[in-house]
């Protein structure tokens, strides 16, 4: 079970930066179970620390998603917002998404809304695989622009197993991002 994120973590191991599984897998990895097949995996890295994420992926071919179109990213040029999606493949066939998170005086920053933030001390968990992943209300929040069919699986199956802590802020969060989000009719109540 978690066969991918395994690999990841082992891959990761030589970053020097702070990482965690993103994404979907964020989800299962919080639940403790595999709820659904997986496309792709993601890391979320912080913007900060791209030096040391260029290093690690150096023989990668390495991606930017830069306004719906894929460009090749040249590792000594800094990336800044709106790009926030980097696609690694490696001539072994592994492929890797990397997500790039913003971070200042202690607190992870929502790009799409700066307003909202975490500590950056509990916005990860790990697993009991020893995999750090992103809080599953952080990985939700992002999940709430243009929620797709397996989003909503996302939350129905990880909503049980969130804390009050975790749906508190969350409600909170799509109060303010996303007034109409579907998910706030089962966190308001």
């Amino acid at each position: 079970m978690f066969e991918r994120c395994l690999q990841v973590k082992e891959f990761m191991a030589s970053y020097e930066g702070k990482w965690m599984i993103a994404g979907g897998w964020a989800i299962d990895l919080h639940i403790g179970e595999e709820t659904r097949d997986h496309e792709d995996i993601e890391v979320a890295v912080f913007r900060d620390e791209q030096n040391s994420l260029a290093s690690l992926l150096a023989d990668w071919d390495i991606y930017i998603a830069n306004e719906g179109k894929k460009e090749k990213w040249h590792l000594d040029a800094p990336l800044e917002l709106p790009i926030h999606e980097i696609h690694a493949s490696h001539q072994d066939g592994k492929q890797l998404e990397v997500l790039l998170n913003e971070r200042n005086k202690g607190r992870w920053k929502f790009r799409r809304d700066p307003e909202l933030s975490f500590p950056l001390s509990m916005m990860n968990l790990q697993s009991e695989q020893g995999v750090p992943y992103l809080n599953p209300e952080i990985v939700l929040l992002y999940k709430a622009a243009n929620t797709k069919e397996k989003d909503h699986d996302d939350f129905n199956y990880v909503f049980p197993h969130l804390n009050e802590h975790q749906k508190e802020w969350l409600k909170q969060a799509l109060i303010q991002h996303a007034p109409n989000h579907p998910w706030l009719e089962a966190l308001l109540y």
